[in-house]
């Protein structure tokens, strides 16, 4: 079977579930659950495709450097987290230690961001991008246990943080996956 490389499709949908993390706490700081309702099949559709293809990833493709570590592994537990998370809102249950379990992957994309400079993984203006994924997403993700604060008049900044964070992540992904899809294009493998 030949090598397929989807990283470009993946960091779109790496890009779709940042968004869908970030307008839930945008959503939450409103207390508008209609919209917050509205989240739940695109997190559990996107979720299932971030977590299926970080499972490709991970297990099956041959990448120096254990990029598939680096990338795909993330992206599996980020696909498990919305799915957990769309259907805990669907059954309407508590979100539980879903926050928690967020807190950790934060922990492991910032290790990864950590590893991407010590290890000289990327250079130039790869760098850059890349570290701006891995950091807005990684602080992103340890915020995360904010919501189990109830978005009151005088902490809803709190949410808005985590909206901006979240989209400045969302943009950094969608900036490297059109730049990826860009050179691909130019030189297919």
């Amino acid at each position: 079977m030949p090598f397929v490389d989807s990283l470009t499709v993946m960091l779109i949908g790496l890009a779709m579930g940042l968004a869908l993390g970030a307008f839930y706490f945008f959503f939450r700081a409103r207390e508008d659950e209609k919209m917050l309702n509205a989240l739940i099949v695109p997190a559990f559709v996107v979720g299932l495709f971030d977590f299926v293809s970080g499972f490709l990833m991970s297990f099956t493709w041959p990448l120096p450097g254990a990029y598939d570590m680096l990338f795909g592994d993330p992206l599996l537990l980020f696909g498990l987290i919305l799915i957990m998370t769309s259907v805990a809102y669907y059954k309407k249950l508590n979100i539980g230690l879903i926050p928690i379990l967020s807190l950790l992957l934060g922990i492991y994309v910032l290790v990864g961001a950590y590893s991407i400079v010590q290890l000289k993984l990327e250079s130039g203006n790869n760098l850059i991008t890349a570290m701006g994924l891995y950091i807005f997403s990684g602080i992103g993700a340890l915020l995360a246990p904010i919501a189990y604060i109830k978005p009151t008049s005088g902490n809803k900044y709190l949410y808005y943080t985590e909206w901006i964070i979240l989209g400045i992540a969302t943009i950094f992904a969608l900036v490297i996956g059109f730049m990826g899809f860009h050179e691909h294009l130019a030189s297919p493998p």
